[in-house]
């Protein structure tokens, strides 16, 4: 079991909190194991067996027509007043109208409540209206390169993150790696079946699963490139595929709330505003989308490379936009209670002249914000006037 950390002591953070704790991310990212660590992290401190409920709702074990079944078949584990009971229900949106079950827990003093779910339609509606206030969302992504690498007995990280860039980081991934490597297109095809069949067709009966592919790939193919829903529907139409720019949204939302996809808003440097066209999308993971584009995925490493970029800036907690400055362009505009930082991604700037092009524009914010050109090349961390060169792997490993 490959450990997460810092998703682990989010949980360890919030423990008895008069929280409803709510996980959220893309099938088979790790949130049942996340429970699963967190549970072995109570029974250590001394939480008994009993005051533990764990429940995956996709297990065929339990079939809770709604949500008072579920809710009366918990309340029979509660029995004892004096003690703190910890629920855990993986996939909870499985149930009809489980808000209510979760809010009837919630409001029991000796009951800490902790949901998954594979779809932002979770934290949207009903529930969110009940819940307003009395929720924390932890919202977890496939493996970090950190936590790729901490599964292997092999410090050659280069070679590594050369896996990681093709494979990705979904956690099933690695002891495929380390039997069958040919295995991985099976077990991808799996995740991406599941996700299109129960979370995004079904969900929103939609149909035409040829069309959902072929706006699918063109977003995983356009990644770190500003697209529009009508360059979309243009390019889909011009090659036999008519659609609408209206439709081609409606599967994008879809594709954002199953966290296939995310989204990067544009983000006037000089202006500290926010701009309402041409978003960035990136897959949430580059082994799915070398899945589902073949060998059309290795074509462009650089925006791999800004894909992984993205994602671990979400993991680091940031809100990331994608930078305007003039007519220049930041790849990354990273925001926190801190502030800014602005992060530049490039293979290599071994060239002078794409040296000059990737720092122009940091150059350009003319702010005392950290600046960062990531790049893989080997040489040693250098400043070129208050402009840092990292070599990425090392960002990513944390050195």
């Amino acid at each position: 079991m490959i450990e997460r950390p810092e998703y682990l002591e989010e949980l360890k953070n919030f423990k008895d909190k008069d929280l409803i704790k709510v996980v959220t991310g893309i099938r088979r990212c790790g949130k049942s194991t996340l429970f699963e660590l967190f549970i072995n992290y109570l029974k250590s401190i001394g939480i008994k067996e009993e005051q533990i409920i764990h429940i995956n709702l996709e297990d065929a074990e339990y079939d809770f027509p709604s949500y008072k079944e579920l809710y009366n078949y918990i309340i029979n584990f509660i029995k004892d007043k004096n003690k703190k009971y910890y629920v855990f229900l993986d996939e909870v949106q499985s149930v009809d109208k489980f808000q209510k079950a979760v809010d009837s827990l919630y409001i029991k003093k000796n009951v800490d409540v902790y949901i998954t779910g594979s779809n932002a339609y979770l934290l949207s509606g009903e529930l969110a209206t009940l819940l307003s206030g009395r929720y924390i969302e932890i919202k977890m992504l496939p493996l970090s390169f950190k936590e790729y690498v901490s599964a292997f007995d092999n410090n050659n990280y280069q070679q590594l993150f050369l896996d990681y860039m093709k494979n990705g980081g979904m956690p099933g991934n690695i002891s495929i790696l380390k039997s069958n490597y040919n295995d991985i297109d099976k077990y991808l095809d799996g995740i991406f079946s599941t996700i299109v069949y129960k979370d995004i067709m079904a969900k929103n009966n939609i149909t035409d699963k040829i069309l959902l592919e072929s706006i699918l790939k063109f977003i995983f193919d356009s990644i770190g490139s500003p697209i529009s829903t009508k360059k979309i529907s243009d390019t889909l139409s011009s090659k036999g595929k008519l659609t609408s720019n209206h439709t081609v949204e409606n599967y994008i939302t879809a594709f954002l709330e199953s966290f296939l996809i995310y989204k990067a808003e544009r983000f006037d440097v000089k202006g500290k505003n926010l701009l309402v066209r041409d978003y960035k999308y990136y897959a949430v993971d580059t082994g799915l989308r070398s899945y589902l584009l073949g060998k059309k995925s290795d074509s462009d490493m650089g925006h791999i490379l800004e894909n992984i970029v993205y994602l671990e800036l979400l993991r680091r907690g940031y809100k990331v936009y994608v930078g305007k400055v003039d007519d220049l362009e930041v790849d990354f505009v990273a925001e926190n209670r801190d502030g800014l930082k602005y992060y530049q991604v490039a293979l290599s700037v071994r060239d002078n002249a794409v040296l000059e092009r990737e720092l122009k524009s940091l150059q350009k914010t003319k702010d005392h914000y950290p600046k960062i050109l990531l790049t893989l090349d080997m040489d040693l961390e250098t400043d070129y006037e208050g402009i840092t060169k990292i070599n990425v792997v090392d960002w990513l490993l944390h050195k």
